[in-house]
């Protein structure tokens, strides 16, 4: 892939130069992400890594020949962007040179690699960052309560759907509902084998109490639901897990 020249700031005049990062860019990349991330706080949560830990995963990244690059102003790094895959893994700029244009330059370059849509993860609480992708197309889609990433802070998948949005959109849905799928299979089979050690086996021993206590649960980690949509939901899979467990 090639430099992407003549993208600087519009204000100042400067030079920004895209290109993919290289090895001896790794001690810069380190030391711009640990700077972003304390910048970034409290709308981000305090980053969990050490700073040898941070600069060995940028060198890994490389080594691994993962999609990274960065904004170069002079021979200084002001930004950098990773994209592994179909994902946006992150894209910071340094502190004291946002809004000059240069994540909009790094995230226009995201869209001109993955013309075909890409998604990211952003902390709920990062409202500015959620304001920028959502000024430039990208959609709010499911909120987790953090449980699933390394700070414990929660988050939401956002995505951008590229030149054929139904047809991204589609196929996220056709994993989740192979996804399902699975996971439906898996409760079928426990509600099947837990009714032999029940005292009243099948549809006249559901526990009504225990299923509002699992639609609460879910809930929790899954509030755009809701607990009462929750219920209906469960009550149904319930329902037809029983049925299988016993076809007759």
């Amino acid at each position: 892939m090639t430099s992407t020249e003549g993208t600087g700031d519009p204000r100042d005049g400067a030079d920004l130069t895209l290109r993919p990062a290289r090895a001896e860019d790794v001690p810069a990349l380190a030391e711009l992400f640990n700077a972003a991330r304390r910048e970034a706080v409290p709308a981000m949560p305090p980053h969990i890594h050490p700073d040898h830990e941070v600069l060995a995963y940028f060198g890994e990244r490389l080594a691994l020949r993962e999609e990274l690059w960065v904004a170069d102003s002079e021979g200084t790094l002001l930004g950098y962007v990773h994209v592994p895959g179909d994902w946006l893994d992150a894209i910071y700029v340094r502190p004291g040179h946002t809004g000059q244009g240069i994540g909009t330059a790094l995230l226009d370059l995201v869209k001109a690699l993955r013309p075909g849509g890409f998604a990211l993860w952003v902390f709920t609480s990062n409202v500015p960052a959620r304001r920028f992708y959502r000024r430039h197309g990208l959609v709010e889609l499911e909120h987790t309560d953090g449980s699933t990433n390394e700070e414990r802070s929660p988050d939401l998948r956002m995505a951008w759907p590229g030149a054929d949005p139904v047809g991204y959109f589609r196929s996220q849905i056709d994993e989740v509902d192979d996804e399902l799928a699975v996971l439906l299979a898996r409760r079928a089979a426990l509600t099947s084998a837990v009714q032999a050690y029940k005292p009243v086996p099948g549809h006249a021993g559901r526990d009504l109490e225990r299923e509002r206590a699992i639609a609460r649960r879910m809930a929790e980690r899954a509030p755009q639901l809701g607990d009462q949509a929750l219920r209906r939901i469960m009550h149904e899979v319930i329902s037809v897990s029983l049925d299988a467990a016993d076809p007759t």
